[in-house]
């Protein structure tokens, strides 16, 4: 059960059902409240009317006897005094609840009028016509007069054997020959039982199979939409067995967060993939270029320990220098590929270019002022690189130049040796690489002082770019943001 509720496509089935449920149960109890509300204000309507007509013919005179209201048919009508006495009530009632009184036997308390005079009187019609409610004052009721207020509630009456609920309203009329009387008339409510009654059953039907209806249509439609994810999954498993980068995971015809989601992880691959294979190959050509100077030393050891007479000392030193700037340079390679952060110091360019520039004949320097944040080390560094390089392709001289260009420190480093070719100018900042014909002067470096001094310029926020010098040979240039100031 765990693992089930455990999956997105389950949780999101159970929540998209249960947010509809609850805005189901919301609507369908505002719907039966509202219906409710309405059938009893019809009812209410009807037994309000009821009660007027009843009150209308009282204030015309007319005889308890000869009210319309009082013939028998399935609405309950009480007639009381303003003792509260029940001077006359509907044929067939047997009892009744949620008036002034429950009793159903009338007791007069004055005779009824004349019938004749009753019938004369045209003052019934007029109030009759009055029957919507305002703040007048009943107890000041002329005769003849009809209250404005009415009275409701709710109870039951049981007429000729029958029982049912009723909405009931209660109007006061002034009479002349009987006083203040109030009529109360009901309404009977089956209607609105039966609406709710049948409302509610309807509900709890329907609800359960639009329910499962919603559960399904969520259930296929998230089924749907996370299956990309799932192929996603089982290739990332197999990638993950298999060892094989170069693989990649299935992308949606979609534009959907999935489709973005495979894209990125393809990118995330690719970009493993040939991380990766940059490792192999730094190992393999590390492994190269570590062989030959160490099988030259161990050759000339062994022939010392022969003959010694024959060692070769000034070679044995060479070959051990060489091995030693190689192992810098790697151990300087792997910190950058590790991600280590350049220090937070501020280093004045035109500075480091007059320092590394004071001992190597050749080499003019023309700087000004610029100070970016870094390392020292790193950055002395990556001139001493750019230096060896133009040192070992000039024919005469080497400029290094320094400028403010902007927001940007601009170093340049130019030989006027035979330059690059355009091909070539992105390929020389690849590790190990070394141009044999347009750098045939090469004296045998490693070919990883560039490929450091780019990785430098870019953990120092900048970039390292080679293109023609004005010379005629190459031209070097570091860019690096200034320091702010302050």
């Amino acid at each position: 059960m765990s693992r089930l509720f455990g999956s997105v496509r389950a949780r999101a089935t159970l929540g998209a059902t249960l947010v509809v449920a609850v805005a189901l149960v919301a609507a369908g109890t505002a719907v039966l409240l509202s219906l409710r509300s309405n059938l009893i204000g019809e009812a209410g309507t009807q037994a309000e009317r009821s009660a007027r007509a009843v009150a209308s013919e009282l204030a015309a005179r007319t005889p308890y006897d000869r009210l319309s209201g009082l013939d028998g048919d399935d609405r309950p009508v009480q007639i009381v005094d303003e003792d509260g006495t029940l001077v006359a009530v509907s044929e067939d009632l047997e009892r009744i609840t949620g008036t002034a009184t429950g009793e159903v036997k009338p007791r007069p308390s004055a005779p009824a009028g004349d019938g004749d005079d009753g019938a004369d009187d045209s003052r019934g019609d007029d109030s009759a016509d009055s029957g919507d409610s305002d703040d007048s004052d009943d107890a000041s009721l002329s005769p003849g007069e009809i209250g404005d207020e009415t009275t409701f509630s709710n109870g039951s009456a049981t007429i000729d054997g029958d029982t049912e609920d009723y909405r009931f309203a209660a109007v006061d009329v002034e009479t002349a020959d009987r006083g203040r009387l109030t009529v109360h008339a009901g309404a009977p409510l089956a209607a609105e039982h039966s609406a709710v009654s049948t409302t509610l059953t309807g509900m709890l039907i329907g609800l359960p199979l639009l329910l499962g209806v919603v559960a399904g249509v969520t259930w296929l439609v998230t089924g749907r939409a996370l299956r990309p994810v799932e192929g996603i999954r089982r290739e990332m498993a197999a990638i993950t067995a298999s060892e094989d980068l170069a693989r990649r995971v299935p992308e949606p015809a979609t534009h959907d967060e999935i489709a973005r989601l495979a894209r990125t992880t393809n990118a995330t691959l690719a970009a493993l993939e040939t991380s990766v294979e940059r490792q192999r190959r730094f190992v393999a050509d590390a492994s190269h270029e570590l062989r030959s100077p160490i099988a030259s030393l161990r050759t000339q050891l062994e022939v010392a320990a022969a003959h010694p007479g024959l060692l070769d000392l000034d070679g044995a030193v060479e070959d051990t220098v060489r091995l030693q700037h190689l192992a810098a340079d790697l151990l300087l390679l792997a910190r950058l590929d590790a991600g280590e952060r350049p220090a937070d110091a501020r280093v004045d360019l035109a500075a480091l270019a007059r320092e590394e520039a004071a001992e190597r004949p050749g080499v003019t320097v023309d700087a000004e002022p610029a100070e970016v944040t870094g390392s020292r080390g790193q950055l002395g560094r990556v001139l001493a690189n750019l230096l060896d390089n133009a040192g070992r392709h000039a024919r005469e001289r080497v400029t290094v130049t320094v400028r403010r260009e902007g927001a940007w420190a601009v170093l340049g480093v130019a030989d006027d040796g035979e330059g690059v070719a355009e091909a070539d100018r992105e390929r020389i900042f690849e590790r190990f690489v070394r141009l044999d014909a347009a750098r045939s002067r090469d004296d045998g470096g490693a070919g990883l002082g560039l490929a450091i001094a780019r990785d430098v310029a870019v953990r120092h926020g900048g970039t390292l770019t080679t293109g023609a010098a004005p010379a005629g040979g190459a031209l070097f240039e570091l860019r690096l943001p200034l320091a702010r100031s302050g």
